[in-house]
């Protein structure tokens, strides 16, 4: 069986970020001391995915090119796919069918950060499961925000329903999808919503019709934040930085995870420290080298 790619979907205006992100992608926006989509990147490659679509949009490409390269300095490889219009999460897999290329696949969304140790751990499970799809519900405060799952009395998956008026609970679904290879040929079957896009909760409900899809729950250990607020992208930030200067370890660094993947050498993560070597981030990536 093919090995599972990953998508990182980074497309959209970001318009609830204006003006801020008027002359930039919202997943270039700087989360405390890295570009928002390094965090992301470096949960697939916790999983150890390491052939990855970026999606976004024509305007945007270059911007990420230019930040994010071909992927070598990790160890993987970016493909990067133009969103033409942006037309609902599940319309990711039908953009990116050609690269997925029949692999199953695991997506998770530009401005998600995800943070919690033995999170590799859940990851691994989510990737042994090559049938059928996993998703990572999240207990919030205001789940009207998210796509929701609703149990019944018995606390079995009933329904997942995007951006309830009543939500039937308050688990919201993580931006983080794996799903098997028929992913594309789903979201090609599943019409447009209300508000005229391809919902991801629709082509999930495939998933749930056919009784083949696990719902994993991330625990009192774990942290989940999205960035699309400028209040939220604040609390990131600060999140991060808390994190980062309590413990003197970072969070989300795509350098650091593909050094303990063993795919780039001590030698390639010292090209990195040194380019990076006026800031703090690039005297971590150097205190990683110490015996």
């Amino acid at each position: 069986m093919a090995e599972r790619k990953g998508i990182i979907l980074a497309g959209g205006k970001g318009s609830r970020l204006h003006p801020i992100t008027l002359g930039i992608s919202k997943q270039l926006l700087p989360v405390y001391d890295k570009p928002m989509i390094y965090y992301p990147t470096s949960v697939l490659m916790l999983s150890g995915i390491r052939d990855i679509a970026i999606i976004t949009t024509p305007e945007d490409k270059e911007q990420f090119v230019r930040t994010m390269g071909d992927g070598s300095q990790w160890g993987v490889s970016f493909t990067y796919i133009e969103q033409p219009s942006p037309d609902g999460l599940a319309q990711a897999y039908i953009l990116a069918e050609e690269f997925l290329d029949g692999a199953p696949s695991a997506m998770v969304l530009g401005d998600n950060i995800f943070f919690g140790h033995g999170l590799p751990t859940q990851l691994k499970a989510a990737d042994a499961r090559k049938t059928g799809g996993t998703i990572f519900g999240y207990r919030v405060a205001d789940p009207e925000r998210y796509g929701v799952i609703g149990f019944d009395r018995d606390g079995m998956v009933t329904s997942i329903i995007e951006k309830p008026e009543i939500p039937p609970s308050q688990y919201a679904v993580t931006g983080l999808y794996y799903l098997d290879a028929s992913a594309p040929e789903r979201a090609r079957s599943i019409e447009k919503s209300a508000r005229g896009e391809l919902e991801i909760t629709s082509l999930l409900e495939t998933y749930l019709k056919d009784g083949v899809l696990s719902v994993e729950q991330l625990g009192r250990g774990f942290a989940w934040l999205d960035t699309g607020t400028h209040a939220s992208l604040l609390d990131a930030g600060n999140f991060v930085r808390t994190l980062s200067e309590r413990q003197g370890q970072l969070v989300g660094s795509p350098d650091e995870v593909a050094y303990h993947q063993g795919w780039i050498s001590p030698e390639e993560l010292m090209s990195r420290a040194t380019r990076f070597g006026k800031s703090e981030y690039g005297r971590y990536l150097q205190r990683l080298l110490l015996p």
